[in-house]
Formats: C-alpha cells, sequence, structure tokens
C-alpha cells in the first residue's frame, strides 16, 4: 500500500537543507513508500536530445534515454505518462515540469501497475520533483553537470545564466523558446516577463560572436529589463537600450524585436529595430507579416530624426506568432540553400497542424535547423513562439 504523504514528508526536508543531488538518495529511500523498486530523475540536456539521470544516482541506475524512440522520450516530449508493464509491475515515466518548463521525467520501476488514485499520488511526488530541483538548483552544480554533455564556453556560460526558463504558461497564452547552440552562443538572446495582464517578449541578435558579443548582449538584456521595469514606453524601452549600446559599444548594434501582449484582449504591439518580421500564423496558414522593420538597429538610432514606431495588431483566439533571428532562416544545406522563411512556416503549420505541444515544436525546430546544416550551425539560431488563447495542451494518462 502507497505511503504518499511520509514520501512527501522526506521530500520537503530537502527545502531546507539538502542539494539537487540529494534527491536521488531521498528518492531511493522513498521509493519502497510509493510500491516501487526505484525512482530516478532524469533530466533532458541542453541539446534536448536525451534524458540523463541526475548527478548523484547510482551507477547501476545511470541509464541515459534518448528522447527519439524511447517511451521516457515521449513521456517528456508529450508532457504524458507513458507505462510499461512487466510481469504485474512495470515502468512508469512522469513528465517532471516547473510550470510549463520542462526539466525531465521521473522514472518509476513500479511493484504492481497503479490505480487511477495512485497514479495521482505519484504525480503529485513528480510535481514535487520538479520544484525541488527548480529550487535547489542555484545551490549546487549537479544539475548543471547532468544537463551539459559537452563543455561550455564563457560566453555561453555568460548569456544561459541569464535566459528565463525556456517556456512559461498563463491563462491560455503560451511562450516558449529555443536557442542553438547550446555551448558556444554569445550574439542572441530572448526575454520575457508577465506583468499584470501584459506579457513583454524581446529577442535580440547581436552583432559578433564570442565574449565580446555575449558582454553586448548582457548590456542589452539588463538594459531591457532595466527599461521594463522602470514602467517605460516600448518607445522609450527601444531609446534606452539604443542609447546605452551607443555609449559603451560605440559602432556596435543589436538587431531586435520589442513586443508587448495584452493577455486580455489580444492587442499586440511591437517594434522591429532591423530585425526580422515575425511570422504571423491564423488557422492554419501564414498571414501578412507586420511592417519590419521600424526603427534601426539598437545603437545606430541616432542615425534617424524621428521615433521608432509602434506597430499594432489585434490578435485572434488561438493565433501563433514566432519571433526568431536570422541564424533560422539563413541556415544553409550542403547546396548551399537557404532554409528560408517558406521552409520554416511550413514546418511550424505543419507541426502545430498535428497538436504538437508548444514547447516541442521549437525543440523539433531547432534539431531540424541543425540537421539541415549537417550538424555544425555557421551562426546562433533562436526563436521564440507566442500563443494567445489557444485550447491547453492537456496530458492524457495512456495505459
Amino acid at each position: 500500500m502507497l505511503a504518499p504523504m511520509e514520501a512527501v514528508r522526506r521530500l520537503m526536508d530537502l527545502r531546507h537543507r539538502g542539494r539537487a543531488e540529494d534527491l536521488p538518495r531521498v528518492l531511493a529511500d522513498a521509493a519502497p513508500l510509493l510500491d516501487a523498486d526505484h525512482a530516478t530523475v532524469l533530466l533532458v540536456d541542453y541539446g534536448q536530445v536525451a534524458l540523463h539521470p541526475l548527478r548523484g544516482t547510482t551507477l547501476d541506475r545511470a541509464v541515459v534515454l534518448p528522447l527519439e524512440d524511447s517511451l521516457a522520450g515521449r513521456a517528456f516530449t508529450t508532457a504524458e505518462p507513458q507505462w510499461l508493464g512487466e510481469d504485474g509491475g512495470g515502468l512508469l515515466w512522469l513528465p517532471l515540469l516547473h510550470g510549463a518548463e520542462r526539466l525531465g521525467v521521473l522514472e518509476f520501476r513500479l511493484v504492481h501497475q497503479p490505480e487511477a488514485a495512485d497514479q495521482h499520488d505519484l504525480e503529485v511526488i513528480a510535481a514535487l520533483v520538479a520544484e525541488l530541483i527548480a529550487s535547489r538548483r542555484f545551490y549546487g552544480d549537479a544539475v548543471e553537470f547532468t544537463r551539459r554533455r559537452l563543455p561550455m564556453q564563457l560566453a555561453a556560460e555568460i548569456i544561459w545564466n541569464q535566459l528565463p526558463p525556456l517556456t512559461f504558461a498563463v491563462d491560455g497564452t503560451t511562450v516558449t523558446a529555443v536557442l542553438e547552440p547550446c555551448y558556444d552562443v554569445g550574439g542572441d538572446a530572448f526575454d520575457y516577463a508577465a506583468n499584470d495582464d501584459v506579457l513583454h517578449v524581446a529577442l535580440f541578435d547581436t552583432v559578433g560572436h564570442g565574449i565580446s558579443a555575449s558582454a553586448l548582449t548582457t548590456l542589452t538584456l539588463n538594459t531591457y529589463r532595466n527599461a521594463r521595469r522602470s514602467g517605460l514606453s516600448l518607445t522609450d524601452t527601444c531609446r534606452s537600450i539604443d542609447k546605452w549600446i551607443r555609449a559603451q559599444y560605440p559602432g556596435a548594434f543589436v538587431t531586435a524585436l520589442l513586443a508587448e501582449l495584452d493577455m486580455a484582449t489580444g492587442a499586440y504591439r511591437r517594434i522591429s529595430a532591423g530585425h526580422p518580421a515575425e511570422l504571423f500564423l491564423r488557422d492554419g496558414q501564414a498571414r501578412q507579416p507586420l511592417p519590419s522593420p521600424n526603427t534601426l538597429p539598437l545603437g545606430l538610432g541616432h542615425m534617424l530624426r524621428r521615433p521608432p514606431r509602434v506597430v499594432e495588431r489585434q490578435l485572434e483566439p488561438g493565433d501563433t506568432l514566432v519571433l526568431y533571428t536570422d541564424g533560422i532562416t539563413e541556415a544553409r544545406d550542403a547546396s548551399g540553400t537557404l532554409f528560408g522563411p517558406e521552409r520554416l512556416s511550413a514546418f511550424l503549420l505543419d507541426a502545430l497542424g498535428q497538436a504538437t505541444p508548444a514547447p516541442e515544436v521549437m525543440r523539433r525546430l531547432i534539431q531540424t535547423i541543425v540537421s539541415y546544416e549537417d550538424g555544425e550551425l555557421r551562426d546562433d539560431a533562436t526563436a521564440a513562439m507566442l500563443r494567445w488563447r489557444h485550447p491547453p495542451h492537456r496530458p492524457l494518462i495512456r495505459w
């Protein structure tokens, strides 16, 4: 018989003392309380290719599972529980979700196939484990050791430490992003924040690569946040970033999309500072994009006398906007053919038409871009998807 509350109490002890790497030991001790031989945390790597046992897991359970062609991977990509029966018991994989952010999966080897009520208790345990990973990760490097499969360059370290979680959802509005290459970025970045009914979203593409680009990106990100938190308008935010880039890095520039979405009404407003227009998808079709650009790249705004222009569009429920950097559309195959916006639109419409969850669409997009360039990107490739009042993806238990 399950004793989930005792398992919860043991896990809750980690909230006030303990590290992320202590989770495997606590889960091992708590597993018998859940009629399980073991419970294992598997985290997704930065490339979103495979699931890896959290540092601290005993070696006999340290099995790496690919996202493709594994039930554990399916639990991650679909955010749905997966079950594999074996002699009365079996393996159960539950998605580890921190809000809408996919961290990995929690694997149980169970003595018996759980009843619906027991399944619910295990899902509560998985939710608590996800919260513990998210809260304890900053007190040690166990999560980073687990997720990194290659040494991370300093420029990438600087950028990744400043990015928000890849996915956020509230009241039917979702924003989810990807950034590649994971281990050697420097010029691209994204940011978002939900304040009252307004969702702020920004995408930046900095000139150059390496440390110099990451330093400029750092200034840009934090100037954007400072302006946003000071209550500045889109126009004044654009002016503020432009001023600071020009003062600190004369001659350098950053292309950007700065956007605001009223989540209550669907009113979308944005400025394109020398950046490609976002894709606008509605009812299974690519619609006319918003006018772009509306001003010069950030850092070069002093060359224009007129202020940045804010363009607006009224969204309808289910509308999707995809912001991207030129590393997506300018990816080239072996023959030199560009990936291009048309191929990007076709990919997104096909994936969304299959009701693929937004975070999984973006993961597949970046894998497609990497494959298109034969595994080695020539430029940072970053994209962010914004969906308004789309029917939520509701995980279903499949036995």
